[in-house]
């Protein structure tokens, strides 16, 4: 299948219309979407789930002439998604009534932090397939926090053994042991193992989802930005809901066993990206459907290794390292004991790095500056460097004895978060801007390289 994203302004116009009437017509929604702006620099399009509002046939021929198709949504009769773009689930609702849903990574969450008294009912067990909580009303206008594990429909989950079991694995996937000795073999297995448990009890979707709350909370214990915008978002009751997509690392010996990981999970392929004989990085991008989680896998490669499946079977080992290599050799798989590489969320991007900028935070120039997306990581997040690590490196003469110096001295960089901004719905990413920022954050750039 060809992956070729374009921005969809139609789409856009549609959906910034119904966004902007219901904000019109409703005060308290009005009041989150300015502190969504000004308190966790994000705009409101980018935690918005559905829109449910009256559908008749002039409006539906609007929907599809823009792009949307009609979809099968558990819950609902009538339902429409736009499959080249990021945008809301478009609901056919009664005459009178307009519903949007505001996404988050927990309804009671939410409700705590805006004082939403237990009137408010919330509909669904905890960890269930989708929890809602019915927030505010307006003129017409009825504000709904959706809380998703592994479902897209609308429909409530009342089995509390679930959310026991759920729970259950949760607590596996968090507590998972990342490092077995150095054998990333056997690490991978026991990995595979807790996944293919999980599937067992509570399927491959709320697998996904767990497995992927587990990732960002060990990924945010390591990084300083993420701990401070999350503490930002958790303020208005948001979480990470507002996540663009995930990026791991990969050595070229493991890369297959990341991808399979991620297969189990229920992911599929997407693009591929090569930026060149110079740049030496490849990646496979993959998208879970039901979960919405998109993930960006980097690794180093060659021109000719593009033509083949690179994520079916381990590539060769290599003479040299790239910059995906390099890190993987200093901090260890991201599958597996480094965990992520970044995040990256959905924000409105100057007032993200303004606001990260009040709190000692500090973005990096961005990679991409296009009218439809643009993106900036913060500093990198600097690891302490194992002495084995770096010592093994040395003597396969991978890296210089001022940059062994240097790692074990200062570390290296590790992680980051990144500001991302998108428009029109599109969805693609620019392999240029990327192949930069690969670059910029090779750890030999500061290593005397």
């Amino acid at each position: 299948m060809h992956f070729d994203w374009k921005p969809q302004p139609a789409g856009q116009a549609i959906v910034d219309e119904l966004i902007g009437a219901c904000v019109s017509d409703c005060a308290a929604l009005a009041d989150l979407s300015e502190r969504m702006r000004h308190e966790c620099g994000s705009k409101l399009s980018d935690w918005i789930d559905f829109i449910e509002m009256p559908v008749d046939g002039v409006f539906e021929a609007r929907l599809l002439e823009a792009g949307f198709e009609p979809a099968e949504v558990e819950g609902e009769e009538r339902a429409w998604e736009h499959r080249g773009a990021m945008f809301p689930t478009i609901l056919a609702g009664d005459v009178g009534l307009r519903k949007i849903g505001i996404k988050v990574d927990s309804v009671a969450d939410f409700a705590a932090a805006h004082v939403i008294p237990n009137a408010r009912r919330i509909e669904g067990v905890p960890w269930g397939p989708v929890r809602l909580l019915h927030a505010y009303d307006g003129e017409g206008v009825e504000v709904i926090a959706i809380e998703r594990h592994g479902s897209r429909g609308f429909v409530p989950g009342t089995d509390a053994h679930r959310t026991v079991r759920a729970l259950h694995h949760f607590e596996c996937l968090r507590r998972r042991e990342r490092r077995l000795g150095r054998d990333e073999a056997k690490a991978f297995d026991w990995l595979e193992t807790l996944i293919d448990r999980s599937i067992a009890d509570v399927g491959v979707d709320a697998t996904c989802d767990l497995f992927f709350y587990s990732e960002r909370e060990f990924w945010q214990r390591r990084n300083t930005a993420a701990r401070v915008q999350k503490a930002r978002q958790d303020l208005l009751g948001l979480g990470w809901a507002n996540h663009d997509h995930h990026t791991y690392r990969s050595s070229r010996a493991w890369f297959w066993r990341l991808v399979r990981v991620l297969e189990k999970l229920g992911f599929e392929k997407r693009e591929r990206f090569y930026a060149g004989a110079e740049a030496g990085w490849g990646a496979q991008v993959l998208e879970q459907p039901t979960c919405r989680i998109t993930v960006f896998a980097d690794v180093d490669l060659s021109a000719e290794e593009l033509a083949g499946d690179f994520a079916a079977e381990p590539l060769p080992e290599r003479g040299e390292l790239g910059t995906v290599g390099l890190w993987c050799a200093l901090h260890g798989e991201s599958m597996l004991t480094a965990g992520m590489h970044h995040l990256e969320c959905q924000f409105d991007f100057d007032a993200l790095r303004d606001q990260l900028a009040g709190h000692g935070v500090r973005m990096m120039d961005p990679f991409t500056n296009m009218p439809v997306l643009r993106q900036a990581f913060t500093q990198g997040e600097r690891w302490r460097v194992d002495e084995d690590r770096v010592r093994l490196l040395r003597e396969r003469g991978l890296i210089t004895a001022a940059q062994a110096d240097e790692f074990l001295t200062n570390g290296a960089v590790g992680s980051h978060l990144e500001n991302l901004e998108r428009h029109d719905g599109y969805k693609g990413f620019n392999q240029k801007g990327v192949s930069d920022i690969i670059l910029r954050t090779d750890p030999r750039a500061r290593a005397g390289a």
